[in-house]
């Protein structure tokens, strides 16, 4: 026979687990998101303006300065199409998103289902079908940078991540 009070203790606690992971990696996910959107502005706007400059200084009759320019540009556009920043900005926000619907997932389950709608095998199905979804996603997810975790979890430290309910003295 289990020791049911226990096991559901065992349950929350990786619930708890599962929902810190799923902070920093989220909002990991989230910082290494608007990095690569920071760099597709950073290749994107010089090679638009850089473009439209060489045009004029072609139809001014400064071929030295359009040729310049357009080498700048065919750099830029080609470095943008290797490194692929809107795409990649795009999946880590994805990434992000989907970590956050699972911490969420995580702790209704912990703080509401748990106790009232949760026998103990409904329980424990319910926290593999959460930690199947976590691998998966784990698996599945672009890897953020370090830089992107340290910045995640000071941002956490510092309360970014925290509701203001669950800041509300007891």
């Amino acid at each position: 026979m289990s020791d049911a009070p226990n096991s559901m203790i065992a349950i929350k606690d990786e619930l708890e687990r599962i929902e810190e992971d799923c902070i920093h990696s989220g909002k990991a996910q989230f910082n290494a998101g608007v990095r690569w959107s920071r760099y597709h502005l950073l290749l994107g706007v010089p090679a638009v303006i850089l473009s439209a400059l060489a045009g004029t200084a072609f139809f001014k009759d400064q071929p030295e300065i359009a040729g310049v320019m357009s080498t700048i540009v065919a750099i830029l556009t080609a470095l943008s199409t290797f490194l692929k920043p809107s795409e990649r900005a795009s999946s880590h926000k994805g990434s992000g998103d989907q970590y956050l619907t699972l911490r969420n997932d995580a702790r209704v389950l912990r703080t509401i289902k748990l106790d009232s709608a949760c026998d103990e095998a409904a329980a424990i199905a319910n926290l593999d079908e959460i930690t199947k979804r976590r691998n998966e996603l784990n698996q599945a997810s672009a890897q953020a940078s370090r830089s992107d975790f340290e910045k995640a979890r000071k941002g956490i430290d510092e309360g970014e991540a925290a509701h203001r309910v669950d800041r509300k003295e007891s």
